[in-house]
C-alpha cells in the first residue's frame, strides 16, 4: 500500500498477501475521512494509524505493547506523518482521552492467556480485552461515529455479536475471505459499528424528527 515499514521480532506482523495489503487495512483506508480525528486500538507496527493519517486524519494510535509503539512511531517517522499521529501504551481505553469520529481494532481472535506481550497480539484471556472495548466504546463515539473490527469465525465471533446487541451497537458485517483447514472453514469478516439510533417514542404532533443515538 505504499508503505515503508520496519517490524521489529517482538510486534506482531499484519498479514499481506500483496503489494495491495490486507482487506481490513484497506477498508480502513477507504473509511478515513479528511479531518477526523480516529483511534487506532492495538496499532501493533501502526499500519492502521498510518493510512488514517496519511488520509488527513488526526490519530491516536495505542497499544498494551511499549515496543509496539515504538515501532509503530518509528514507522509513522518513516512514513512521514508521526506529526499526525499521539502515540500511548494503553489497555484499551485506560490512556485515551476524548471522542472519535472513527476507531479501529484487529483484535485478538484467541481466547487463551498470552505468554508474552507478542502473544498478546494474538491471544486475549477470555477475552476480557474485547468485552472492555466492546462496552466501552460506545461512549467514545461521537455523534456519527463508527467502529471497524477485524473478526473470524475461527475465534468466538457468536460471544462477540453478543456483546455488540448488549451494548446496543448497530452492525453490518462484510465477508471478506476464508480459509479452509481440514474439516473446518474459518471466515472473516469487517465488522462496521455504530451508534443505535431510535425513534421518538413520543412525537409532537406532525414532528418527523429521531431521537439521539442511545
Amino acid at each position: 500500500m505504499g508503505l515503508d515499514l520496519n517490524i521489529r521480532n517482538d510486534v506482531f506482523a499484519p498479514d499481506v498477501d500483496d503489494e495491495t495489503g490486507n482487506p481490513f487495512h484497506r477498508a480502513v483506508e477507504a473509511e478515513v475521512k479528511p479531518g477526523e480525528r480516529v483511534l487506532d486500538m492495538g496499532t501493533g507496527s501502526g499500519v492502521s494509524g498510518i493510512l488514517a493519517a496519511r488520509k488527513g486524519a488526526r490519530v491516536v494510535a495505542v497499544d498494551i505493547n511499549p515496543n509496539a509503539i515504538e515501532c509503530a512511531r518509528q514507522n509513522a517517522d518513516h512514513n512521514n506523518v508521526a506529526d499526525r499521529i499521539t502515540f500511548a501504551v494503553s489497555d484499551i481505553f485506560d490512556e485515551v482521552e476524548g471522542d472519535f469520529d472513527l476507531i479501529v481494532f484487529d483484535p485478538p481472535f484467541r481466547w487463551f492467556k498470552p505468554r508474552d506481550m507478542l502473544e498478546a497480539s494474538t491471544a486475549d484471556e477470555d477475552y476480557r480485552g474485547l468485552t472492555r472495548f466492546i462496552n466501552e466504546t460506545k461512549d467514545r463515539l461521537r455523534s456519527n461515529g463508527r467502529v471497524l473490527l477485524n473478526f473470524a469465525t475461527s475465534a468466538d465471533i457468536d460471544y462477540l455479536h453478543s456483546l455488540i446487541d448488549t451494548a446496543g451497537l448497530q452492525k453490518k458485517a462484510t465477508q471478506y475471505g476464508e480459509l479452509t483447514k481440514g474439516d473446518f472453514t474459518a471466515r472473516y469478516y469487517i465488522i462496521r459499528l455504530t451508534r443505535r439510533w431510535a425513534p421518538i417514542s413520543a412525537r409532537r404532533r406532525g414532528s418527523t424528527s429521531l431521537a439521539r443515538p442511545t
